[in-house]
């Protein structure tokens, strides 16, 4: 008898262990650190952006994003800044993601804040693209979703041997968004899609590889380089690449190790090379090999919504540009924050249970053709050039303009799930 209760308050221990991690990941706006979440701070030439919520994996906050971009604009203006640096605090992440349980929690108490965050957001991936001086993103540990729209979008991008990149959303009933319908298509042939579909993870050298990183840097000397890059006077971008290819080029980590999907990948481009995610579904299926299987397992366990959404988003994306793939992603976004699958992927990830939802199977095979096609095309009809040009210059959305355009298109994921 005490062989079994120990054995019941081990397991219970390990049950909580599991779920306050999970929670630790997860707990935003609610749990701050009382050290400032970001900082700003200029370091020889150059400005450096710190992420600083290390207990949460440095994800992002509403706040943050304000401040980064604020900061962004001066620094582009400021002629004494001559480069941007972004890294995160601690060993464990560069950034895991954004607020997904504060938005999660703003369904009922708070509409404007789901915009405001994506919108907010976009813009910031924006920014960074734009960016007029040299933008260099340290990746070094976790950086998925949120973390990759502060990172893919800029000049340089530098990964370690603990870079760990996936863009996880089709998990929690969302898509890859922070621009990934832009950067996820144009990856070396089908690998963005798979990617985008399976969440899978690239770690270490497989992120440079991939085409996710610029560079690759030891771990250990990237303090080193960060230090040679705040002593450059006055340096032209020139300057600033011949230093992260110095680095890049001593680096001998797995040099040598081949990429992890190399022997994958002309099956991937055959499979991943279809209009419909039940094609997909089909071709892993007739393969039958055991990497096949194992991706389609994966595949059966997201949200059958975000496939089809995700899908589409990447081949709408693989002709725009980025400011048009942004704009077509807050749509999308504004939908699912009004849908079931983004709540419901949250509360499980919370509760480290499976989520509430049909099978994969049972629900790609009958509506999501018609709900992806019908709410796509209803995106295609309503532009917002207008709106995009105030989106650029941070000006708020004017909720009059676009409130009913908006509300008849979000309505028809509701009436697809009241089917």
């Amino acid at each position: 008898m005490g062989l079994q209760r120990l054995c019941r308050l081990m397991s219970r221990f390990n049950s909580y262990k599991r779920t306050n991690i999970i929670l630790q990941h997860l707990k935003m706006s609610n749990h701050t650190d009382a050290a400032a979440e970001v900082l700003l701070e200029r370091k020889g030439c150059a400005g450096v952006i710190t992420l600083n919520r290390p207990r949460f994996l440095n994800t992002l906050t509403l706040g943050m994003i304000r401040q980064i971009y604020a900061q962004l604009k001066k620094w582009e203006q400021d002629p004494k800044t001559f480069l941007i640096i972004i890294k995160g605090a601690g060993e464990k992440a560069f950034c895991a993601g954004g607020d997904i349980r504060a938005l999660s929690e703003a369904r009922n108490t708070n509409q404007k804040m789901l915009q405001d965050l994506f919108r907010e957001e976009y813009i910031l991936n924006n920014a960074i693209d734009s960016c007029q001086k040299p933008y260099i993103a340290l990746i070094h540990g976790i950086t998925m979703g949120g973390g990759v729209g502060v990172s893919v979008h800029g000049q340089f991008r530098v990964a370690t041997e603990k870079s760990v990149f996936a863009m996880p959303e089709t998990a929690i009933g969302l898509f890859p968004d922070v621009g990934g319908g832009y950067f996820l298509p144009r990856l070396q042939g089908k690998l963005g899609y798979f990617l985008a579909l399976t969440g899978f993870r690239l770690k270490g050298r497989d992120v440079y590889t991939a085409g996710i990183a610029t560079h690759f840097v030891d771990f250990e000397k990237l303090g080193m380089l960060e230090e040679d890059l705040l002593a450059l006077k006055s340096p032209s971008k020139e300057n600033i690449a011949d230093v992260l290819e110095t680095y890049h080029a001593k680096s001998k980590t797995d040099q040598d190790k081949p990429f992890i999907l190399e022997e994958h990948m002309d099956k991937i481009n055959s499979w991943f090379s279809t209009n419909t995610v039940e094609q997909i579904v089909d071709n892993l299926q007739q393969d039958g090999s055991s990497f096949a299987l194992e991706q389609l397992k994966v595949i059966k366990k997201m949200s059958p919504t975000s496939l089809k959404i995700t899908l589409r988003q990447l081949m709408e994306g693989s002709s725009k540009t980025l400011p048009e793939v942004l704009i077509m992603e807050y749509r999308l976004s504004q939908a699912c924050m009004k849908g079931h699958d983004f709540h419901e992927g949250v509360r499980a990830a919370r509760t480290w249970k499976q989520p509430r939802c049909p099978s994969a199977d049972e629900w790609i095979r009958k509506l999501w053709y018609i709900y992806t096609m019908e709410y796509y095309s209803a995106i295609k009809k309503n532009t917002f050039e207008s709106v995009l040009m105030r989106w650029m210059k941070l000006e708020p959305i004017i909720q009059s303009e676009v409130s009913q355009k908006e509300k008849h298109q979000c309505s028809i994921l509701t009436h697809i799930y009241g089917l």
